[in-house]
């Protein structure tokens, strides 16, 4: 007896989850009668936390529901911008660059450079805050309540791709680069003594983190953090308006 199959159709985006073999069209599946969809998806490679909309012989499907036997399975990529009641994020441990980076842009974005699969899925569900990671496995955990696979080798294409996904509001230089805490203004005389003779001398206008104390004004450095948020805000704009 014939071992019953679907056929799954996976969208071009998605197709970097699968095996190198399987990206050139439709993969034929085997079914055991008992797998629901989301499983067979899985199976694939591709985290449910990356598929949108999931059809089956072109009728809407839920992940819960078993494939048949001739069933065409249809995997669609999440759509963008993909919109959330609150804009809050937790990084995994390799990326600490776009860590930095979506504070500096004013983003909420937790960060611990040593924490654990586990602490970081129950940091995010603690949270209501969104997993970002680039390991495939931590997003098809059951436990995390929502979760985002990171596209990009380079921190510039880590940032412009989330980004592209999320479209959170930005309100630069109001976050800790180094802890996630709030900037807020802070008069140049209660921070003198925490300054270097020459910073003192240049500088007038100084901001400090509720959270970790951190001193920060306008240096030299500003430069190239002004060009990562202009980048940042056209970004935002420009999906925003396409």
């Amino acid at each position: 007896m014939n071992q019953a199959r679907a056929v799954v159709i996976v969208a071009a985006e998605l197709r970097l989850f699968l095996r190198p073999g399987r990206r050139g069209g439709p993969v034929a599946v085997a079914l055991d009668g008992t797998s629901s969809l989301g499983h067979v998806v899985e199976s694939l490679g591709v985290p449910l936390t990356e598929a949108g909309r999931l059809l089956v012989n072109g009728e809407l499907a839920a992940p819960g529901y078993r494939p048949r036997n001739a069933d065409v399975v249809t995997v669609g990529a999440v759509r963008r911008p993909q919109r959330l009641a609150a804009a809050r994020f937790v990084l995994d441990v390799h990326l600490g660059t776009l860590a930095r980076r979506l504070r500096l842009a004013g983003v909420d974005a937790a960060y611990v450079n040593d924490t654990g699969d586990d602490a970081l899925i129950e940091q995010a569900n603690a949270g209501r805050r969104v997993l970002l990671t680039q390991d495939r496995g931590l997003l098809r955990r059951r436990a995390l309540w929502l979760g985002a696979y990171v596209r990009g080798a380079r921190p510039d294409d880590q940032f412009r791709d989330v980004l592209d996904r999320f479209r959170p509001p930005l309100a630069p230089w109001t976050r800790c680069p180094a802890c996630n805490g709030l900037l807020a203004p802070v008069a140049k005389a209660a921070v003198a003594a925490m300054l270097r003779p020459g910073t003192r001398r240049t500088y007038q206008t100084f901001s400090r983190c509720d959270s970790c104390g951190q001193v920060y004004w306008h240096g030299a450095h500003s430069e190239r953090l002004e060009q990562i948020i202009d980048s940042a805000v056209r970004a935002v704009s420009t999906g925003a308006s396409g």
